[in-house]
């Protein structure tokens, strides 16, 4: 729009120059008239004479120099107003290439007032947080100040406690002085009966020690007579499978001494126990009769269950019992003393063997004699 103004105002310009050179002739000829009008006009004055007159050429003279003068000047002009249309010409380009960039800087303007009109809603919205901001550091700033207030209570509390505490330490210490002399006293007197503790504990140890060290040698001689039990009782019974020494017991096979199922003696097996109480006997006055021995006679049976309607026993642990009482009733009958005999039944709690095979259940049927301290 501003090139289109320029362009237009440039078109005007030769016709402005021309009118203007029309009317600097037509005021030269309205003063040439006038100049006329007055000359005629002070000639034919009475009063004026010749004086007039050659002033009225004086004059006209200075007319005609002022003529010619702004003759002179309208050329000039003329001059000056094409030299200025030619001015005005050559700077039409200048005020195009002007115009087009006033249009980019005007577009940068618009871009840069956008960005600035954005900056300015984000320096509204940061004004906004910076308001929620001081309202929270206002209230931080209250918090701390009523925390201050709180914590010089406290000082103050804490003060007139140390206040209380000092006196009452020192009323403890007076207390606490009273009672470290009784806890001394107490202390050497605990020192004293633990003197008489130490004394008696080094006595009782050393009769524990001599009761451990004859518990052992009786162990040891007991060991030696297991052994001579279990090889006499072997030579007794002669070589039989059903019989055999198993570490510290004897194992005498069920089979041979009951029949199945019950615990009655056969006849085999009181034949069998015969032999052992002859053994027993003869072992009764071997040994030493400070020695506190016993055979332990236990009954021991095979998983299976016992059978329905069965009334002497309602189960394997009743019948173990009952057959390790008739071999003790059988061992006292042969002159066994039966003070040092003790039956005890297990039932089917501790196989031999595991399994159901006919060889395991044979050998989980058994009766152990064991010759042990009390």
């Amino acid at each position: 729009m501003l090139s289109m103004r320029y362009k237009e105002k440039s078109n005007s310009w030769p016709g402005f120059v021309d009118l203007f050179s029309n009317l600097v002739i037509i005021l030269i000829f309205l003063l040439i008239v006038f100049l006329f009008l007055w000359t005629t006009t002070s000639v034919f004055n009475k009063n004026s004479g010749l004086r007039t007159v050659n002033q009225l050429r004086q004059e006209n003279a200075e007319q005609a120099a002022l003529i010619k003068q702004m003759e002179n000047e309208e050329r000039e002009a003329k001059n000056l107003l094409l030299q200025a249309r030619d001015e005005l010409n050559s700077s039409e380009s200048t005020v195009a290439d002007l115009s087009n960039a006033y249009e980019i800087k005007l577009q940068e303007l618009e871009k840069q007032t956008a960005s600035l009109q954005t900056q300015v809603q984000e320096l509204q919205e940061n004004r906004n947080l910076t308001t929620q901001y001081e309202t929270k550091i206002a209230e931080l700033e209250k918090q701390v100040n009523r925390q201050k207030n709180e914590r010089a209570t406290l000082v103050q509390q804490i003060g007139d406690l140390q206040k209380k505490l000092d006196a009452q330490a020192d009323m403890q210490l007076e207390v606490s002085t009273a009672e470290m002399e009784k806890l001394q006293y107490e202390l050497e007197t605990a020192k004293a009966e633990s003197a008489a503790a130490q004394a008696e504990y080094i006595k009782m140890s050393n009769e524990l020690n001599k009761a451990l060290a004859d518990k052992v040698a009786e162990l040891n001689e007991m060991a030696k007579y297991q052994s001579e039990f279990y090889r006499a009782i072997k030579e007794a019974l002669g070589n039989r499978t059903i019989m055999r020494p198993d570490g510290d017991r004897f194992i005498i096979s069920s089979d041979i001494l009951f029949p199945s199922g019950k615990y009655t003696l056969s006849a085999d097996g009181k034949k069998q126990l015969a032999l052992i109480a002859n053994v027993i006997k003869d072992f009764e006055s071997k040994i030493d009769p400070s020695v506190k021995w016993i055979i332990r006679v236990d009954g021991h049976t095979d998983n299976k269950p016992v059978l329905a309607g069965t009334k002497s026993y309602r189960n394997n642990m009743q019948l173990s019992m009952l057959r390790a009482t008739a071999v003790v009733d059988e061992l006292a009958k042969n002159g066994v003393s039966k003070r040092r005999l003790v039956p005890s039944g297990f039932g089917d709690l501790h196989p031999v063997e595991l399994g159901n095979s006919k060889s395991a259940l044979q050998k989980n049927r058994r009766i152990e004699l064991q010759l042990t301290n009390r």
